[in-house]
């Protein structure tokens, strides 16, 4: 991996899964606290947004999507 690269992961029936050093802010433009790595939630149900807390899991979440590969 690049140095200073970001990378996102879309994990299947789960969170987005982040890497790398970036700035996540609200719509205010405040920082939100977090690690070098980290996962935003993708199912809408966590109780810790926008951070995946593992809701998916107990709501059965399911998408598991694709790049269109040329």
């Amino acid at each position: 991996m690049e140095e200073n690269k970001v990378t996102i992961k879309v994990n299947d029936n789960g969170s987005l899964r982040v890497t790398g050093q970036v700035e996540l802010v609200d719509a205010e433009g405040n920082p939100f606290e977090h690690k070098e790595s980290f996962s935003l939630c993708r199912c809408g149900a966590s109780g810790n947004k926008p951070f995946c807390d593992g809701t998916h899991k107990s709501i059965n979440f399911v998408s598991a999507p694709r790049a269109k590969k040329d």
